[in-house]
C-alpha cells in the first residue's frame, strides 16, 4: 500500500519501511525550534531531565522574536534567560535582534528547514515548512524540552487529506487567499490532527513565498501539517542556503487519502476572514465598507519580499488614509535589507507607512500595534480571535497584503482594483 508524504517522512526518521495513519512512533527530528514566549518553559524542563547539553547545538533553533525588540522589563527578563542558555550550551542558532528575524520567514531563508526534515518548533505555526517538502508541525514547550535532550519526539501518524487546486488566478489573487478560501471551505477544524497536501498546477505556479504562506496557515484549519511537494522552484530556492544534505519524498500514487478536495482557483477572487474565526471568509466583493482604524502588512504569513513588493505596488504614488495608521513589519534583516534597496521603503514611508525592525509584536497583540476598545484593523498575519490584536472589544479581518495596502489608502475594505485603476 502506498505512503502519502507525511508517512514517508515519519518512517524515513524511524526504523519502520510502511507506517499508516494512526500508527504512534517515536521518531528522529532534525530541528527543534523555539521562541521568546515559549522557551524559557521548556528550558526549565529540560534542566529538569539532567542531561549534560542539547542532543545536537546546530539543531536547536531559538529566535526571540515576539516581544522583541524586548516591550518591557518582563520581556527583557525571558530574553535574558534564553541568551544565557544559548551562550551556556553553544548553540549555533541563536538569532537576536539585528541579526533576527520572524522566525517561520527566517528559518527557510537561512537554509535550516529542508525538504524531508522533522522540524518541531514551540510555536504553532511550524507548519510553514510543510511549503518545503518538510514535515513542520508545532508542539507544547515540554515536548520541545524533551527533543531539546533526546533529539526525538512522539507522533501519532495523522490520516492527510489532499486538495487539487486547479486553473489560473485572477489578478491579486495570492497563496493568502487560496489559504483563507480553503479554510472558509472546510472550517476550523475541518484538518484536525490531519495533515493537508497542497497539489495541483496552482501550487505548482505559485512561488515559494506563496506556499510559504499557504503551509504556514494550515493549522487554522486545525491540520498538522500543510505540505506542498518539493520540486525545482524549491530546490532553486535552496541552492545556496541549504546548510545540509536533504531527500524528498513524494506520495505514491496508490497513497491513502481521507479525503480529496479540488477547489478550481479561477472562481476565487481577494478573500477577507471577518472577524472572530479565519473561517468566517468573504470574497472582497461581499465584503462591504468596513471602516478601519489600522493596517498590518507583515508576519510569518505575509512578511517576505513578494509580499512587500505588492504592498509597494499598490501604496506607490499614494497617501495612507488619514484616519488610519499602516505599519509594515518585513520578515527579516534580509528582507528589509532588499526592500530598501529596490526602494520599497520610500514607497512606504512617502505614503505615510510606519516599517518596523522584524517583530511578531502586533500579530499577538504582543506591542507595536495593539488595536483599543472599538478599533477596526485589516491584517495579512493568521489569526483574527477575539482581543487577537488588543482589546477583546476590537475586530481584525485577515487579508492579503494587496487588500491591505488598497484598503489602507481608502480607509475601508476594499479591493485592489478599485485602488490600482
Amino acid at each position: 500500500m502506498g505512503m502519502t508524504m507525511i508517512e514517508k517522512i515519519l518512517a524515513a526518521h524511524t526504523d519502520q519501511t510502511e507506517l499508516q495513519a494512526g500508527d504512534i512512533v517515536n521518531a528522529r527530528v532534525d530541528m527543534v525550534l523555539g521562541n521568546d514566549i515559549t522557551t524559557p518553559v521548556a528550558i526549565k524542563e529540560f534542566n529538569k531531565i539532567g542531561v549534560e547539553t542539547v542532543f545536537d547545538k546546530d539543531r536547536v533553533v531559538i529566535v526571540p522574536d515576539h516581544f522583541s525588540p524586548s516591550k518591557d522589563i518582563k520581556a527583557a527578563e525571558q530574553i535574558k534567560f534564553i541568551r544565557e542558555f544559548a551562550r551556556q550550551h553553544e548553540l549555533s542558532n541563536f538569532f537576536e535582534i539585528g541579526q533576527m528575524g520572524i522566525e517561520h520567514v527566517l528559518l527557510p531563508e537561512k537554509g535550516l528547514a529542508l525538504p524531508g526534515e522533522i522540524i518541531i518548533g514551540a510555536d504553532s505555526h511550524t507548519c510553514t515548512y510543510g511549503a518545503l517538502g518538510a514535515l513542520g508541525t508545532g508542539v507544547g514547550s515540554t515536548d520541545m524540552a524533551a527533543a531539546m535532550a533526546t533529539g526525538k519526539a512522539w507522533f501519532k501518524v495523522p490520516p492527510t487529506i489532499k486538495i487539487v487546486y486547479t486553473g489560473e488566478l485572477q489578478p491579486w489573487v495570492s497563496g493568502k487567499d487560496l489559504i483563507l478560501y480553503t479554510i472558509g471551505k472546510i472550517g476550523v477544524d475541518g484538518a484536525l490532527y490531519k495533515a493537508m497536501e497542497f497539489t495541483g498546477e496552482a501550487i505548482s505556479n505559485l512561488s515559494m513565498d506563496g506556499r510559504m504562506t499557504m503551509s504556514n496557515m494550515a493549522i487554522e484549519a486545525g491540520g498538522k501539517a500543510g505540505l506542498i511537494a518539493a520540486d525545482q522552484k524549491t530546490e532553486d530556492y535552496l541552492k545556496g542556503r541549504a546548510v545540509r544534505d536533504y531527500t524528498i519524498y513524494n506520495a505514491d500514487s496508490d497513497a491513502v487519502y481521507e479525503e480529496v478536495i479540488e477547489i478550481d482557483v479561477s472562481q476565487i477572487e481577494p478573500q477577507v476572514a471577518f472577524p472572530s474565526l479565519p473561517e468566517n471568509t468573504k470574497g472582497i466583493s461581499q465584503a462591504g465598507e468596513v471602516k478601519l482604524d489600522q493596517s498590518v502588512i507583515g508576519s510569518c504569513t505575509n512578511g517576505r519580499i513578494e509580499d512587500l513588493r505588492v504592498a509597494a505596488k499598490i501604496l506607490e504614488g499614494k497617501k495612507v488614509h488619514s484616519d488610519l495608521r499602516c505599519l509594515i513589519f518585513p520578515g527579516t534583516q534580509a528582507i528589509y535589507k532588499q526592500a530598501m534597496a529596490e526602494g520599497l521603503m520610500d514607497i512606504f514611508i512617502d505614503a505615510g507607512a510606519a516599517v518596523s525592525t522584524p517583530t511578531c509584536g502586533p500579530c499577538l497583540g504582543g506591542h507595536m500595534g495593539i488595536l483599543a476598545k472599538g478599533e477596526k484593523a485589516v491584517s495579512t498575519t493568521n489569526r483574527n480571535f477575539v482581543g487577537r490584536m488588543g482589546s477583546t472589544e476590537s475586530e481584525v479581518y485577515l487579508a492579503s497584503p494587496a487588500v491591505a495596502a488598497a484598503s489602507a489608502i481608502k480607509g475601508y475594505l476594499v479591493a485592489p482594483e478599485e485602488v490600482v485603476k
